[in-house]
């Protein structure tokens, strides 16, 4: 299982159209992709602008396919005008253990 996980920050005033897009973009690819396994939206408790997202995938190839797919396209594009630029870190890692 590999897991990406993304942190973020939210430009100010950008709140509400940032949880739209990556509802979209979360919900699409948990259904859509049969590789994603789940897709977790967190908001820190101390900063609502800033967010960290938990990914799991089957694979390598299921993260590349999350990559190539249609509406990970319209989420770059939303990220483009609603993520402060650079705060953007992108963690893939391979899960050890899970516990739900």
């Amino acid at each position: 299982m590999i897991t990406l996980t993304v942190s973020l920050q939210v430009v100010p005033g950008c709140r509400a159209a940032f949880l739209t897009a990556i509802g979209e973009n979360a919900e699409r690819t948990f259904t859509d992709e049969p590789g994603c396994r789940s897709f977790e939206v967190v908001c820190d408790l101390a900063d609502d602008h800033h967010f960290v997202f938990h990914e799991s995938y089957d694979d390598e190839a299921a993260v590349e396919a999350h990559r190539a797919a249609p509406h990970f396209k319209v989420w770059r594009e939303a990220a483009s005008r609603y993520v402060v630029p650079g705060s953007q870190v992108n963690t893939l890692s391979r899960r050890l253990f899970h516990h739900v």
